[in-house]
């Protein structure tokens, strides 16, 4: 898990025991619109992945979409005023793979807003990352205009922000309601102190789904 900084292998650990149950084809700037749903059992959340400005980032999440890898993830970890511990204050659910596919596919290059022409707004999807270039299969979600989260803004030391790649059309709602739930756990970092969700939200299927 990465977003704001690298969370300690224990936080890890313990979220994924809730979870467990049990090189791709770039994206060129001539693909469309993809739009993906995410069936929760809060309900169900659809995006719309943008590949033409963000190829490489959109190509990344769809390849884990598309492998399955998702299905048995979670959303794991939520954000807001009240238990942020970073600067400027932002609210974002956090969520990812099932246990033991994180890591299935190489991390990938930086792709900054500046770069995309994206911008983190309500209901922005995003890669979660460390370091640049360590993004992997750790995204979030925004809730409300997150310009902190922009490159150049200042949530992330190196002032690079992180990778927008789609945007919530259908269940914000739902969104909403993950980000407002009281966070079990404190977890075994202060900086995700009230933040930890335990047992996490579960992602039942990730699937590509078809627009009229």
């Amino acid at each position: 898990m990465t977003f704001f900084r690298a969370i300690p292998k224990l936080a890890v650990l313990v979220v994924l025991a809730f979870l467990a149950a049990g090189g791709p084809a770039a994206a060129t700037d001539s693909r469309p619109a993809v739009h993906v749903l995410l069936a929760t059992d809060r309900g169900d959340i659809e995006v719309v992945l943008y590949p033409d400005k963000a190829p490489l980032t959109a190509g990344n999440f769809l390849r884990y979409v598309d492998k399955g890898y998702f299905d048995g993830g979670g959303f794991y970890r939520v954000v807001r005023p009240d238990n942020d511990h970073g600067n400027p204050p932002i609210s974002v659910i956090q969520g990812g793979p099932r246990p033991g596919t994180a890591n299935k596919f190489p991390p990938i290059a930086h792709e900054s807003t500046a770069t995309s022409g994206l911008r983190h707004r309500d209901g922005t999807i995003s890669m979660a990352r460390g370091a640049i270039g360590t993004a992997g299969a750790e995204f979030f979600i925004t809730i409300g205009d997150q310009p902190g989260l922009d490159a150049g803004g200042k949530r992330n030391a190196d002032g690079q922000g992180f990778a927008a790649f789609g945007q919530v059309v259908r269940g914000m709602d739902v969104v909403r309601a993950i980000n407002a739930l009281k966070a079990a756990s404190n977890g075994a970092d202060p900086y995700t102190k009230g933040q930890v969700l335990i047992p996490p939200v579960i992602i039942k299927t990730a699937r590509r789904v078809k627009t009229p």
